[in-house]
């Protein structure tokens, strides 16, 4: 079992920046890929951006190219989403998403392990 914990969400204005963080426990994080996901008003789940279990590899989705950034800290067990140049369509509420295989999230959009989500909201 993992269990991830997002934090970080927020309101802000257009252009500004949020950080997210998620804290996974359980089962050794360093054996699994990691995501983020997102899902947006009356909107499905879209994927966002997801990162190999050592961190060399990354891949987003292209709205967020050039604006987000996914990081990880195996050693503190956490995932990061920097996001910044924020704009009204990327209020949703963002989650963490775990999986042993980086292409199950990145070119399948699943996960095995999920968040409860956080919540970001960018004003206009």
């Amino acid at each position: 079992q993992v269990q991830l914990v997002e934090s970080g969400g927020g309101l802000v204005q257009t252009g500004g920046s949020l950080r997210l963080s998620c804290a996974a426990s359980g089962r050794s994080f360093s054996s699994d890929a990691m995501g983020w996901f997102r899902q947006g008003p009356g909107k499905e789940r879209e994927f966002v951006a997801a990162i190999t279990r050592t961190g060399i590899l990354t891949r987003y989705e292209d709205s967020v190219k050039g604006r987000f950034t996914i990081s990880r800290d195996n050693a503190k067990n956490t995932v990061s989403l920097q996001m910044n140049s924020l704009k009204p369509e990327d209020t949703a509420v963002y989650y963490c998403a775990a999986a042993k295989d980086f292409n199950s999230i990145a070119e399948h959009r699943a996960a095995d392990y999920w968040g409860q989500g956080t919540q970001v909201t960018v004003s206009s």
